[in-house]
């Protein structure tokens, strides 16, 4: 089954940011390398891997909003993955240069979720598509209402 196209292109909204010409929605994006230890025995990525991907995308746009994960930590809230989808298309191998899109998706009163779409550098072909559903926590591991930093950037992230 072949996805959707995907067409990047950038904005005025900063080098992080490109407009899918096709859909119209804006997503971050960040440059990464696949390692040899990221492949398993048939010298393609490990499935699991693009999880760490996903990580590396929404780490990178929440640091490029001025609101690390750390910085969530440190204020006292988690928001540890309770979800997570991935449709794979193509695969990488070692030492492929990829780009990592990443964007607010679904925001409700105590879930928050992001989604990605990962394309080659070298041919756009899209290797995979996918998202993460997090929940609010406090310290102790009780459920909470997200904190208005976070709700922000769903209300100001670049449509």
């Amino acid at each position: 089954m072949r996805p959707d196209p995907f067409i990047p292109q950038t904005t005025n909204a900063g080098e992080h940011y490109v407009r899918d010409k096709v859909g119209g929605l804006i997503w971050h994006r960040c440059r990464n390398r696949t390692l040899y230890a990221d492949t398993d025995r048939s010298q393609v990525v490990y499935h699991a891997t693009y999880l760490q991907y996903f990580e590396l995308g929404r780490g990178s746009l929440l640091r490029d909003t001025a609101y690390s994960y750390r910085s969530i930590e440190d204020s006292g809230n988690l928001y540890p993955v309770i979800e997570v989808g991935v449709k794979y298309y193509t695969p990488l191998y070692y030492d492929d240069s990829m780009w990592v899109h990443t964007r607010p998706g679904e925001l409700s009163k105590a879930r928050l979720c992001f989604d990605y779409i990962i394309t080659t550098e070298e041919t756009g072909a899209i290797v995979c598509k996918g998202f993460t559903q997090h929940c609010a926590l406090n310290q102790q591991g009780k459920p909470i209402g997200i904190q208005p930093k976070m709700k922000y950037l769903w209300e100001v992230f670049p449509s």
